[in-house]
């Protein structure tokens, strides 16, 4: 009689490897608090943007069905504010689709104000707090050079 383990059901699959990559950078003075709600709101931006970031809808077991998520990881660096402007000169160099957050967003209360305050500031005086980016890795990991992962 073998000793083998038996399978049921089909083999599994191989792991999926994405070409592309979705990436948040936080500044590293933020509060904890802070540090969720932005990169809440950034990657908000990406999941309405970017239709392909976004996977399946899912269902448990009794059938019940959820909002689909986004179909790969998310990947959460952490840098200094000189961090944060050199990342976003090199998203913009790249085109890249991206979301950013001020500090100024933490004053307002609201869709219209937080796109006003934006719009308030020029792109190279702009307060950065958070930046989220979709591409391919290459160019996402160029755009993240000297952030390091959050802990």
């Amino acid at each position: 009689m073998s000793t083998e383990p038996t399978r049921t059901g089909p083999a599994p699959a191989e792991p999926l490897r994405f070409d592309t990559k979705i990436a948040v950078l936080l500044r590293e003075d933020l509060e904890p608090w802070q540090r969720l709600n932005v990169t809440a709101f950034l990657v908000s931006g990406l999941g309405t943007s970017v239709p392909e970031v976004i996977g399946e809808p899912y269902e448990d077991a009794d059938q019940v069905a959820y909002l689909p998520m986004f179909r790969q990881p998310v990947l959460v660096f952490e840098g200094s504010k000189e961090t944060l402007t050199a990342a976003h000169a090199r998203v913009l160099s790249r085109a890249l689709p991206r979301a950013l957050f001020t500090s100024d967003l933490f004053t307002t209360g609201n869709d219209r104000d937080n796109r006003a305050a934006v719009r308030a500031v020029p792109t190279a005086e702009l307060d950065l707090v958070g930046l989220a980016v979709y591409g391919p890795r290459n160019a996402v990991d160029k755009v993240m050079k000297g952030a390091r992962m959050h802990p």
